[in-house]
């Protein structure tokens, strides 16, 4: 497809942009660097300058890449023409219930022969109990004693067991959807007849879809934000890779991935010493003359890291990998990549430096605030007249082009959250000092009051920020404030992302044991009296919930059976109602799950994993600004006042303002639940012990009880309530309870 013409008014605020970065990065080299400083001042003004030119070039980088993308299709090819696949789910440590719903979602996955999809489990720690699942599953074990290179070795000892012309690679993890392989192996199929027709075209090396996860990640979780954001790894994976393919480089992400297998074999198989064997692969596969590309939508979901430690050090081990990938390419001096492909990888590699970038511009205005260093020689005037023509432009240029899925100020947020902690690591990379052992992230983590110590660089950096803040302006007024303001400016704004970054470091109590998922499904729904066509809500490993548009009793000890469809997979399991509220025009039953049978089990995963979670946001809210979310934030973790629960509510229960004509005479109702309901006491009256109300052909039978919830007020217990379930009557008769208020203009609500 043809690559669409930019406008005219963008050419000029790009050129513009690029201009007066030029200008005021050559100004700032020539003319304020702190020569006559101390040689801290100096150096630090040389790294602070520096930084500026790597974030203005990876920037304009970014601009350039996104106006070389051009749009792509899935290719249409015949279904004989699809070739035979081995799909390798490698895994190390991992337990087996977790490798067990990605086994069971390969074996789902579709293809027009079946028979051509070979399924492996690769152990290098060849465990008897992940054989036994494999068995269990029909599919391949290739186990590994003695493994030496990480996940390397173990995926090169599968490939020399297996011969497949495609290879898919999943992480332990990773859940596939039934149509990864039809999303991607068409691309291979249709790239091998245009090169039938022109050999000049490259052959495709690999096919890169988006890492995905079926859980919020921390920014999301720890921020309030899982309503608000997409995940933050969906930049990369669903926005800077996707432009990557302008230049045929995608990068490779280590899963959910089909390569060529010549093509790994021709870059010499998975490279033995990095620890981001994944990214350098990618990259050696594009020096043998391969394309890559990487597809927009998703095809198979994992788990993020839910605490803090796993999170900061699978980061640390990607920054490292990458940084030592890339010297291990030598990049600048490779004969085989183009210079296009060379500004992908160096991309990647300057983004790890990001971290000290952020440092450095935080670092800066605290020097000369709090501790007078001065680290950027100028007047206010001069510094105006070139920083701001340049900022303004290029801050133009990155708000065009900044996606749906993340803000400009959502990526220094999280540069700042991660920052601290990431410098040193890739640092000491970079010098040479390795780390070769790989570690794998351990997504089985849980919360730890220690984790809060990770806050400790950032609040001081608050502190700092704030010290400057108040010193800097203490005293001043009118003309002298302006004149301040670029400061201010710079250090309001570190405020602000530091503010969050301490945020995110308090974290927030997780109180779910599996994911939820927003799931609009068929369910029928039953008990021992009755049976009830619904739809679901949401579901999750160990619960799920349902919606009615009128009140149903379902007795609150009593097993309901639930039988659910989607696509194909029908599950039947037992449970029981532990929650019912009423939302606008309905009602919602939380359910908690019994035991499942393993038939059950296996198919209800894949009614639940088959597809990517509704319940977290694949774009951000763009009514949710920034201060929202800050002061969101400040409420819930700081103001919010803690509150004791409500005991849950069991049945449906209706708050209604009715005369109710019993045989024993005419009272007020205030509340009706089905096997209960509330009276409104007459002081010159005793209330009747038993009452008889007549519902169509039937009576209602209560009995009063000694509950008293409220002053003036009698509690009724229904005791006939399972002969009136067994007919249609009372159904009608609660409607019509529902119809007589909504003409009184009162919405029936839970109480």
């Amino acid at each position: 497809m043809e690559q669409k013409r930019l406008p005219w008014a963008k050419k000029v605020v790009y050129f513009l942009a690029f201009v007066f970065s030029l200008i005021y990065l050559s100004w700032r080299g020539l003319y304020t660097l702190p020569w006559h400083e101390s040689w801290f001042a100096l150096l630090f003004g040389l790294l602070l300058w520096g930084s500026e030119i790597v974030s203005n070039f990876t920037g304009l980088l970014l601009i350039w890449n996104k106006n070389k993308a051009k749009p792509f299709e899935k290719p249409v090819v015949p279904e004989a023409d699809y070739p035979a696949i081995d799909v390798l789910i490698a895994t190390h440590n991992e337990e087996v219930p977790l490798l067990l719903k990605t086994v069971n979602a390969a074996v789902h996955m579709k293809y027009p022969d079946p028979k051509k999809v070979h399924i492996y489990l690769s152990d290098d720690t060849n465990r008897p109990e992940v054989k036994a699942l494999a068995d269990k599953f029909g599919i391949g074990y290739i186990g590994l004693i003695g493994n030496q290179h990480a996940k390397s070795g173990n995926l090169n000892h599968a490939l020399s067991k297996t011969n497949s012309p495609l290879v898919a690679t999943f992480d332990a993890d990773m859940i596939p959807y039934s149509d990864f392989l039809l999303e991607t192996v068409p691309y291979f199929v249709a790239n091998q007849q245009e090169r039938r027709n022109d050999q000049t075209i490259k052959p495709l090396g690999f096919v890169q879809t988006p890492q995905s996860f079926y859980n919020a990640d921390l920014f999301q979780y720890n921020l309030f934000s899982e309503a608000a954001i997409p995940n933050e790894q969906d930049f990369f994976s669903r926005e800077v890779n996707v432009l990557n393919n302008a230049h045929d480089t995608a990068i490779y992400t280590g899963s959910n991935t089909v390569i060529a297998r010549e093509a790994i074999e021709a870059a010499g198989g998975f490279p033995t010493d990095t620890i981001t064997e994944d990214f350098e692969l990618g990259a050696l596969i594009n020096c043998q003359g391969y394309r890559s590309l990487s597809t927009l939508q998703p095809m198979a979901s994992g788990l993020s890291p839910i605490d803090i430690p796993s999170a900061l050090k699978q980061r640390i081990r990607w920054g490292r990998g990458v940084v030592q990938s890339v010297h291990n390419l030598h990049l600048f001096k490779n004969k085989t990549l183009s210079l296009a492909q060379k500004m992908v990888f160096l991309n990647s590699y300057l983004y790890w430096w990001s971290f000290l970038r952020r440092l450095l511009f935080i670092f800066a205005p605290i020097l000369y605030t709090v501790f007078n260093v001065r680290v950027v020689e100028t007047n206010f005037w001069v510094l105006l007249l070139f920083w701001l023509p340049s900022y303004t432009f290029l801050h133009l240029a990155m708000q065009d082009l900044s996606s749906d899925i993340r803000t400009q100020r959502w990526g220094e947020i999280q540069e700042t959250i991660f920052a601290p902690y990431l410098v040193i690591p890739v640092f000491l990379q970079a010098i040479g000092i390795k780390e070769t052992r790989f570690k794998v992230t351990n997504k089985a983590a849980t919360q730890s009051k220690k984790d809060l110590l990770f806050v400790v660089p950032h609040l001081l950096l608050l502190i700092l920020t704030i010290i400057g803040l108040v010193k800097f302006n203490y005293g001043k007024f009118g003309s002298e404030i302006f004149y301040g303001s670029v400061l201010t400016f710079w250090l309001l704004t570190h405020f602000f992302n530091l503010t969050f970054a301490v945020l995110f470091y308090l974290g927030r109590p997780i109180y779910r044991t599996t994911e939820r998922f927003r799931a609009h499904y068929p369910v029928e729904v039953s008990d021992q009296d009755a049976s009830y066509s619904l739809m679901t809500e949401n579901i999750s490993e160990n619960g799920l919930s349902f919606v009615s548009d009128v009140p149903l009793y379902f007795p609150p000890d009593a097993p309901l059976t639930f039988k659910i469809t989607r696509n194909g997979y029908q599950a039947e399991m037992t449970g029981n109602i532990v929650r019912v509220f009423s939302g606008k025009d309905r009602w919602v039953y939380g359910v908690a799950l019994n035991q499942l049978t393993e038939k059950d089990y296996l198919a209800y995963l894949q009614i639940i994993y088959d597809g990517f979670n509704q319940s977290l946001p694949v774009l951000r809210d763009p009514w949710m600004t920034f201060f929202d979310s800050l002061f969101e934030n400040l409420g819930k973790h700081l103001l919010q006042a803690k509150q004791k629960p409500l005991p849950p509510q069991r049945v449906p229960i209706l708050t209604i303002d009715q005369k109710w004509h019993f045989d024993e005479g005419t009272y007020a109702v205030t509340t009706f639940g089905f096997d209960q309901f509330t009276l409104a006491k007459t002081e010159e009256v005793e209330m009747p012990v038993h009452l008889n109300l007549p519902i169509s052909n039937l009576v209602l039978h209560a009995e009063k009880t000694t509950l008293q919830p409220k002053e003036n007020q009698v509690i009724y217990q229904v005791s006939n309530l399972s002969e009136l379930r067994s007919t249609v009557a009372l159904q009608e008769w609660v409607d019509s309870l529902l119809r007589k208020e909504a003409d009184d203009d009162r919405d029936p609500a839970a109480i």
